[in-house]
């Protein structure tokens, strides 16, 4: 058995692996040495399937098996039998409906040889794992030799700025991913800044979740980021401390691009100063078809502010959220009178907010009327002793954003309004 401890002069040192590097390089380094020495153990060829491929190679690396991987590639298997392609190899650690042992970065190694050469699967969602830094770099070495693989999940898998990095730096040649999700992982500043380099090189990712990884006022790269990429049609900020004077960068690079449909800039620190950005860049950008606003704070202000450009301007943008945003009954009202002028915009999202009875009047007009479909929006409308009111229902841009039901349709095109209106790729 080979299990080796690296220090940063890249010696071998004693007989544990350290998760800790002080670089990117260092970390490069060490694994490739790691490499080295478990490739004179001369693995195996891929067998016939995926599950005998996976067990051999635990022996013969002497790892234990991984029973809810192992039941993952048998489910794979079976697809591969029936003559499918495009298979996504489903192993999310926070499946509730079966025993599950989280995947680490050593079993991600043999999962990473597993997949090198596999033609039928170009999906992959590790989320709610521990792959970590060490995992990282596998998935870095199995982008660059991979070349069926379009998606890619990696969603909370304690990944840091140095597994960023590798990651970031890895997709400078790949030419095939379309969807990258890093959802939670706190590359934090110093791994967002390759993110931003490598999307002005890479011309072939469309869809980039950057949401809750530790980012503050990332928009100084991603707006210099915009200016260059002609082919990213989906970026979601959620939870980047972006503030109005960031808006204000997004917003002077939207001018210019042409090719971002869905920009999610929810939970962040927009007020009513910042929407005038916005509402500018929506005068004349006529490719942004979905806006996530929630969690922000753009009040009746704001909320007039875009109403007004909706309604005499703007004739590309599909969906708009402002859940929990501040706003009151003028505010949510204007947004229901641009809806009657404007009809292109279909699907509105207004919860979390100040409802008096006009505005419960209004969206129940809309609603009645047939000019906002109820799967549209995220409020039914109710009557009581003559007094109209308004009920939350399950409807949203990505209601299923960080977990998916256990029961029922995980992709209902009500409760991931967003996805279907802009879809990238096969996965969703």
């Amino acid at each position: 058995m080979v299990v080796l401890w690296f220090s940063c002069n890249f010696g071998v040192v004693g007989a544990e692996v350290s998760t800790k590097f002080t670089s990117a390089a260092c970390l490069t380094r060490a694994l490739f040495l790691f490499d080295v020495e478990i490739a004179k153990l001369s693995a195996p060829e891929p067998v016939g399937s995926l599950q005998e491929h996976y067990n051999n190679l635990c022996m013969e690396k002497f790892q234990k098996i991984n029973p809810f991987l192992l039941h993952a590639l048998q489910g794979v298997d079976e697809e591969i039998r029936k003559g499918l392609k495009g298979i996504t190899l489903n192993i999310a650690g926070n499946n509730h409906s079966m025993p599950v042992e989280r995947v680490t970065g050593e079993h991600f190694w043999i999962l990473s040889k597993i997949l090198e050469k596999n033609p039928y699967i170009n999906g992959l969602d590790v989320r709610y794992n521990l792959i970590s830094d060490v995992g990282a770099y596998y998935a870095a070495r199995l982008l660059q030799k991979q070349h069926s693989l379009i998606y890619l999940n990696l969603m909370f898998n304690d990944i840091g700025p140095k597994g960023g990095e590798l990651i970031a730096k890895a997709l400078h040649r790949n030419t095939t991913l379309k969807y990258l999700r890093m959802t939670g992982n706190k590359v934090e500043n110093e791994g967002g800044m390759f993110f931003a380099a490598m999307l002005q090189i890479n011309s072939s990712l469309e869809k980039l979740d950057l949401g809750d990884c530790d980012l503050e006022e990332s928009t100084v790269h991603l707006s210099h980021m915009l200016k260059e990429n002609h082919c990213l049609v989906e970026l979601y900020m959620s939870k980047h401390d972006v503030r109005n004077s960031g808006l204000k960068q997004l917003c002077d690079a939207l001018h210019l691009n042409k090719s971002l449909r869905y920009l999610d800039i929810s939970c962040n620190k927009i007020t009513r100063d910042g929407i005038i950005s916005l509402a500018d860049v929506l005068k004349s950008n006529v490719t942004l078809e979905v806006i996530d606003l929630s969690f922000n704070r753009i009040e009746n202000v704001g909320a007039k502010k875009l109403s007004e450009t909706l309604a005499s301007h703007n004739r590309s943008l599909k969906a708009l959220s402002v859940v929990s945003n501040s706003i009151e009954g003028e505010g949510l009202v204007a947004l229901s009178e641009s809806m009657k002028t404007n009809t292109t915009l279909s699907n509105i999202y207004i919860w979390g907010n100040k409802f008096d009875e006009a505005t419960c009047m209004a969206y129940s007009d809309l609603i009645q009327t047939g000019r906002l479909k109820p799967d549209n929006t995220d409020v039914e409308p109710y009557v009581v002793d003559g007094h109209a009111y308004l009920a939350e229902v399950s409807n949203g841009l990505k209601k299923y954003y960080y977990w998916t039901p256990t029961y029922g349709d995980a992709c209902s095109l009500s409760c991931n309004a967003g996805f279907s209106i802009v879809p990238v790729g096969n996965q969703l």
